[in-house]
């Protein structure tokens, strides 16, 4: 069964759906309204209907289901609007900018009996697979730690992004990925505490990087960080356990898994330096150590698509589900809070436990 949609904004994502994720799909994009002309004519070479405007989209009945791409400042209006024509929706990430937001807008989807839910597409990383299963395989003993970066050196994006009112900032376009990727790694631990501060190293405006610290029940220290001014990137995942660590690089995710092998280390050569020796800081010699390749996995980005038409046809609930969205959002509240600050919010349980 196909189902047609109409998407909101054919800019860098709403056109990426199209081109990329929608191909082999039962749902089929087949209009499009963006506010700007040179969208639309963009729109309009891959042979798509061009609404006249966004309530033109809305009113159209063969339209069941609409993609809104648009800046993050709009999403909450446009949402609420499409599900009162009676349209399910998919929003971009972030959903909206706030918890009050997002509670309209789920109150609108629960009033309609439609589908609301956010495109949290880097849950299909190939680093974050690879995470969450060296954490499922156990292999580095207890994890104490986990630390998730991404660098760059180009300074954030020069559009809309750089527009606080507009939902501008890297906290919104990277740290909605990378918080989300934190709490579905632990869904069942709660969060203690939040700590954070951001950077504004090229835009005085909004955030142009951040620094995150999370402490999770289960005893575990996360750190995500976000630099758009950084020109020798650090690790984009680093994992540590009482038996190993395992390194993933930047985009291509060369790394390694080194753990704990054979007998204990015993009789270890310091290290000698200018200043001084250190057995404490020696390395491991090699007859105590192993070393592992890195899981070859591959995600199937399709299975969002497949999952929505699932849910369209009754047969499935969503994967980015209301509660993992409320979550999070309340998370980026408390990340703004902490950088407000300087002080370090308690979360998911209050002070006395």
């Amino acid at each position: 069964m196909t189902h047609k949609m109409g998407i909101i904004g054919f800019g860098g994502m709403g056109s990426f759906h199209y081109k990329k994720l929608l191909k082999g799909q039962e749902i089929v994009a087949t209009g499009v309204w963006d506010i700007k002309e040179e969208r639309r004519e963009y729109a309009r070479s891959f042979g798509l209907h061009i609404y006249e405007s966004l309530e033109d989209l809305l009113a159209d009945e063969s339209i069941e289901i609409v993609l809104i791409a648009t800046p993050n400042d709009v999403h909450h209006t446009i949402a609420i609007q499409a599900l009162e024509a009676g349209k399910h929706v998919i929003c971009e990430k972030p959903v909206t900018l706030n918890a009050k937001l997002l509670t309209e807008m789920l109150e609108a989807a629960d009033k309609a009996g439609k589908l609301l839910t956010v495109h949290q597409n880097r849950r299909w990383d190939r680093g974050y697979r690879i995470v969450h299963q060296i954490l499922g395989e156990g292999i580095l003993g207890d994890v104490y730690r986990i630390e998730s970066r991404v660098h760059g050196a180009h300074g954030i994006p020069g559009d809309w992004r750089q527009d606080p009112k507009q939902g501008g900032g890297m906290v919104y376009d990277w740290g909605i990925h990378l918080l989300d990727q934190a709490v579905m790694l632990f869904p069942d631990a709660k969060i203690r505490s939040v700590y954070a501060t951001l950077n504004h190293v090229t835009n005085e405006q909004t955030d142009d990087g951040f620094f995150i610290d999370l402490t999770f029940d289960n005893g575990i220290h996360y750190t995500v960080e976000v630099g758009t001014s950084h020109f020798i990137p650090l690790p984009r995942w680093m994992v540590m356990g009482q038996d190993g660590t395992m390194l993933l690089d930047n985009w291509g995710l060369e790394g390694k898994i080194v753990c704990a092998h054979g007998e204990d280390d015993k009789d270890v050569v310091p290290v000698v330096t200018a200043a001084g020796l250190t057995k404490t800081m020696a390395p491991r010699r090699e007859d105590t150590i192993k070393t592992l390749d890195i899981p070859d996995i591959w995600p199937d980005i399709g299975e969002y698509y497949r999952n929505i038409t699932a849910c369209l046809e009754g047969e499935a609930t969503p994967i980015v589900t209301h509660d993992q969205m409320r979550r999070v959002m309340r998370l980026i509240e408390a990340v703004f809070a902490s950088a407000r600050t300087g002080e370090v919010i308690r979360f998911e349980i209050p002070l006395e436990s």
